[in-house]
């Protein structure tokens, strides 16, 4: 891991790929309005993670094939593709 915020990414892409994730329940619990501490963003910009539109359900946020890559790289469980 390169970069100081990547044990945050990770803890996030492994959250998520315990079980898919509402868009609201995400930002709730990750987003923060430091600059300092872009986690979310990060993972997002890195193509760990990706919002998905769910028909007749809210917005939800699943763990990419790249975010399961970066998760056993980094010796955590991947989870279930979704």
């Amino acid at each position: 891991m390169g970069h100081p915020l990547d044990p945050l990414v990770l803890d996030l892409v492994e959250w998520v790929a315990k079980e898919p994730r509402s868009y609201a329940a995400v930002i709730d619990a990750w987003r923060t309005s430091c600059p300092r501490l872009t986690v979310w963003e990060d993972a997002v910009d890195r193509g760990l993670v990706k919002r998905e539109p769910v028909p007749g359900q809210a917005m939800r946020v699943i763990v990419t094939a790249t975010g399961q890559e970066f998760l056993r790289d980094n010796g955590r469980p991947a989870g279930p593709r979704h």
